[in-house]
This record gives structure tokens, C-alpha cells and sequence, in this order.
């Protein structure tokens, strides 16, 4: 992520360890619904860039086409930038700032895409709706997001059930939607986009190194990332609370045979 208008606050922030699971993201494995559809010579808008690696990946796809990635945090932009440039991506720009008031020309891309965004926004439907105002006639409007209450995993724990009642909580307390995914296609519906595919895809961490990735990234940020300080400033949890989840995603992660699935959801739209 990020874009936010002042009603907006984004629950995960910009700590290192969330800024660790978003440099993980490529076309492979985040927008895999999206590949088959992008052509060299397209123009596209990424819609909270984070980091720029997913950015810089789509940016291959249609080179040389013109890609601007846009956030609206000034810390993680040059980091998105740097990665652009060492990775080769000389048809792709970033910018600090929020799609929403940002005066990017009506009409201008053939294809504007978000990735985990639309969970985080107080006005999703708007949200979705400028995206359409953004792209070409007959353009793409693209996006994925996750369903938290759908995520699964084993060996059953308490803590993790704990941790997933105080994220939920606090992305309500946000005014946000933890489980957009399962609401896109209606979102789409109420922006006015009648041509929309939904589909549903997973992110599944089973092996070794999965495990101990994906466990040591969510115990450091169930302590220290935004999503930690919101829960104990709303009284949602103490400290103890997130440290006793913390544990349990290290537990987790050290069972041999421990399996977690991310459930996520998917539309594009035809403008």
C-alpha cells in the first residue's frame, strides 16, 4: 500500500518488517490474474506502490510502455525508485502522493491496478470508481485484495486466533474492510463497473523457508509495526497480548509440517 486521505489510516505502516513481506511481491506471485492481459507499449498506473518491486515487475511486462507507481509515503518512494534503477526499470517513475488528489489526466492509462490497497480505504467504491475515471475507454482497471477472516492455517493456535480478533478489530476501528476480497466484485458494481471478472487466488507458505519467512515477518509486526502501536493506543490489546501472538507465530513457524493459506480476491474491469 499506500494512499490515504486524511480519514484514511493505514493499518500496517511502514516498518521495516512490513516493508520486508512487500519487497517479497512480484507479477508472479501478486498479480498473476493480471499478466496474461498486459502488452508492450501499455501505459500503467500502480495504485500504492510500497517498495516498487510488483511496480517494477508489471513495468517489464509492458516496456516500453509508461508505468507510474504512486504512494503517498515519502520514506518508502525512493526505496521504490532505488529498486527501479538497479533492477534496470527505465520505463517506470514513481511518485509521492495520493491518486485521489493528485491530478493525474482523466483517460490516461490503458491500465490502472491496485494491490492491496482497497482493504485499507474508508471509501473503497470511490476509490474504484476514480480508477475507472483514470483509465482509457476500453483500459483495465485491476485489483487484488486479501480476506483475513478467510485465512487458514495448521497446527491450530489460540494465539494466532487471538492475533487475527485484534487485526480485525483494529481495521474496523480504521474504518477499513479486512476482508475485501470477498466484497471486490460488489465494490465494482457500485463504481459503476459492469464488465468484471472476479477471481480468487492464494498465497501458501508450507515449506521450510516459507515458514520461517512468513512466521519471523508477522511476529515482528504484530509488535512493531503500526498495526502494534494502533492496537494498544485503541485498547485493543496490550502489549502482552501482542507479544503472546508474536510467540505464537514463532511457534508456528517451527512445526515441520505447518501450513498457512492466504485466500485473495481479484477483479478486472473493462472500462
Amino acid at each position: 500500500m499506500s494512499t490515504a486521505s486524511d480519514a484514511d489510516i493505514y493499518t500496517h505502516g511502514h516498518h521495516e518488517a512490513v516493508l520486508r513481506a512487500h519487497r517479497w511481491r512480484t507479477g508472479a506471485n501478486s498479480a498473476g490474474y493480471l499478466l496474461p492481459l498486459l502488452r508492450p507499449g501499455m501505459s500503467l498506473l500502480d495504485i500504492g506502490c510500497g517498495p516498487g518491486t510488483l511496480t517494477t515487475d508489471l513495468a517489464r511486462k509492458v516496456a516500453p510502455g509508461r508505468v507510474l507507481g504512486i504512494d503517498i509515503s515519502a520514506e518508502v518512494v525512493p526505496q521504490a525508485q532505488a529498486h527501479a534503477r538497479d533492477a534496470g526499470g527505465a520505463n517506470v517513475t514513481f511518485q509521492v502522493g495520493d491518486f485521489r488528489s493528485a491530478n493525474l489526466a482523466p483517460a490516461s492509462f490503458d491500465v490502472v491496478h491496485a494491490h492491496q490497497l482497497l482493504q485499507h480505504l474508508r471509501d473503497p467504491v470511490g476509490a474504484l470508481r476514480l480508477m475507472a475515471r483514470l483509465a482509457r475507454p476500453g483500459g483495465v482497471v485491476a485489483a487484488r485484495d486479501g480476506d483475513y477472516s478467510a485465512m487458514s492455517w495448521s497446527p491450530p493456535d489460540p494465539r494466532l486466533d487471538h492475533w487475527r480478533e485484534i487485526y480485525l478489530a483494529v481495521t474496523r476501528r480504521n474504518g477499513a474492510e479486512a476482508n475485501a476480497a470477498r466484497w471486490l466484485l460488489r465494490w465494482a458494481g457500485a463504481a459503476g463497473l459492469s464488465d468484471t471478472v472476479y477471481t480468487t487466488s492464494t498465497w501458501t507458505f508450507a515449506t521450510p523457508h516459507d515458514r520461517s519467512w512468513w512466521s519471523a515477518v508477522w511476529a515482528e509486526r504484530t509488535t512493531l509495526s503500526a498495526f502494534a502501536h494502533q492496537a494498544v493506543e485503541y485498547r485493543i490489546a496490550t502489549q502482552k497480548d501482542l507479544e503472546d501472538a508474536a510467540e505464537g507465530w514463532r511457534a508456528w513457524g517451527e512445526v515441520p509440517d505447518a501450513v498457512f493459506i492466504v485466500v485473495l480476491g481479484e477483479i478486472i474491469a473493462r472500462t
